[in-house]
């Protein structure tokens, strides 16, 4: 199984980045999948999810800044994550549940985004 994250970094406050998990290809046409966080010391959070059809999910703290997206013909799904606060600096993680048999789940990297006050 290949996952890798990217596109984390530094910003300021107000700014944007965009996170991409590309996955290979017999994972990420069978998954539902999902980015979480995890700021130092707390628990990892569900940031935002989208099934495989394309529905999409928010956690209550993003809605409205935040766009979970995929592109099944790049085997990729995007975090776009506009007016950031300080509150959203974290590791962020993807992670990939399958519909086989026994549903199992992989977890790409995390990558470190800080937003600057």
């Amino acid at each position: 199984v290949q996952i890798k994250a990217y596109g984390g970094g530094l910003v300021q406050a107000g700014g944007s980045l965009r996170l991409s998990c590309a996955a290979s290809r017999n994972i990420f046409s069978i998954s539902d999948v999902g980015w979480y966080r995890q700021a130092p010391g707390k628990q990892r959070e569900l940031v935002a999810s989208v099934s495989r059809a394309g529905s999409t999910n928010y956690g209550d703290s993003v809605k409205g800044r935040f766009t979970i997206s995929r592109d099944n013909t790049k085997n990729t799904v995007y975090l776009q994550m506009n007016s950031l606060k300080p509150e959203d600096t974290a590791v962020y993680y993807c992670k990939f549940e399958t519909w086989a048999l026994g549903r199992p789940h992989y977890w790409g990297q995390g990558t470190q985004v800080t937003v600057s006050s």
